[in-house]
């Protein structure tokens, strides 16, 4: 019979047998990215991050696993339940610590119950909540899961969509000027002039993967990464030794988009890759360029999606400016387990009214498309 076990630290279990578990086409679950986390510095309980993950064994065979982690905290998650645990305060109970499934900072669509077979899953789902009611834990929370593991989760699990604008080259675009001529002419010419002032201004680019990347290429990328964070306040999560783990267990995966004037660095987006899909999730700059965003963050990497023959460029959470750039609107989702049977059954109702803003939002975006009709 299969067993269950918790794992604090993914350094436990071999990354062949972990990377075993999923289609290695999603960079985010892989043991290299998870365990870089973990090993170099970017968890700390005192930031709100504990890992515990949930694993599933036939002896020494390792048959399941979800990457999850105790939060004291919503910070760094990009599903916001902020409301509700302001409604367990006010009731005078306590919503954390929760137990979170997802990428730690990674509003990223992908595979959270990594199994051999849907059997395995299932006893993965029935675990968390056996697990949560034993040790007390309030909620169990999936985050950007694939569509396709919607059924492996039963009527106690709570819906929630949101909407992220993704970029799908489904007319087999092989260059820009390809997907610029499916545009409107309004759009084409924004598209163009916003390119053509960032080529006036002297600025290049240089496309950089891991293996390709010097020390000097990753200090700049940190370093634009630290500057952003800086200007809004946050705290930076990611460490130097964790993007020089990156470069060196995922080197094709790790893709720099750095932006150059007279040789030196200006500007960066910091990517990652799957199989089919190109991830945004950082970008800074020490200029403030007309166009400069619009190139480093999408134009680059679309350019880049075209060249590698990439199907999907998901470029981050929120902006609805990226429709005007081609990015349209798409459904992420997240699932939710509410231990107090009260409060799940007043959340149900609260989660099927926001699905219905959110589809209408979505349809009136989808409205607004670039695209000739």
């Amino acid at each position: 019979m299969a067993q269950l076990r918790l794992i604090d630290a993914l350094d436990a279990i071999p990354a062949k047998d972990w990377d075993a578990l999923h289609d290695g086409h999603n960079p985010f679950v892989s043991h290299a990215f998870l365990h870089g986390l973990e090993a170099h510095g970017c968890l700390r309980p005192d930031w709100g991050w504990t890992p515990r993950h949930l694993t599933l064994w036939d002896g020494d065979t390792l048959l399941g696993a979800a990457p999850g982690y105790l939060k004291t905290n919503s910070h760094g998650e990009f599903v916001f339940d902020h409301a509700w645990a302001h409604v367990y305060a006010r009731h005078g109970l306590d919503y954390y610590p929760k137990w979170l499934f997802a990428v730690p900072y990674s509003p990223v669509t992908g595979p959270r119950l990594l199994a051999c077979d849907d059997d395995a899953r299932r006893q993965l789902i029935a675990a968390i909540t056996t697990a949560c009611t034993d040790a007390a834990l309030p909620s169990a929370h999936v985050n950007f899961h694939r569509e396709d593991e919607d059924a492996t989760f039963d009527a106690g699990w709570l819906p929630r969509i949101d909407v992220q604008y993704h970029w799908h080259n489904n007319a087999g675009w092989r260059a820009f000027d390809d997907y610029l001529a499916a545009m409107d002419h309004k759009h084409r010419k924004n598209i163009r002039q916003e390119r053509a002032k960032v080529a006036r201004s002297g600025v290049t680019f240089r496309v950089v993967h891991g293996d390709e990347a010097t020390q000097q290429d990753l200090d700049a990328i940190h370093g634009f990464y630290l500057q952003t964070f800086a200007e809004y306040g946050n705290s930076p999560a990611l460490t130097m030794p964790f993007l020089q783990h990156l470069a060196a267990t995922t080197p094709r995966n790790l893709v720099l988009f750095l932006a150059q004037f007279d040789g030196k660095p200006i500007a960066g987006a910091l990517c990652l890759r799957g199989t089919d899909t190109l991830y945004g999730r950082y970008w800074g700059s020490l200029a403030n360029l007309p166009g400069l965003h619009f190139e480093t963050c999408y134009y680059q990497g679309i350019d880049y999606c075209l060249r590698e023959g990439l199907r999907t460029f998901e470029p981050g959470a929120q902006g609805e400016h990226k429709i005007a750039r081609g990015f349209l609107p798409t459904f992420v989702r997240s699932r939710h387990w509410i231990a107090d049977v009260r409060f799940r059954e007043a959340l149900r109702g609260w989660c099927a009214e926001e699905t219905t803003v959110v589809r209408r939002h979505a349809a009136a975006l989808a409205a607004h498309t670039p695209f000739k009709a």
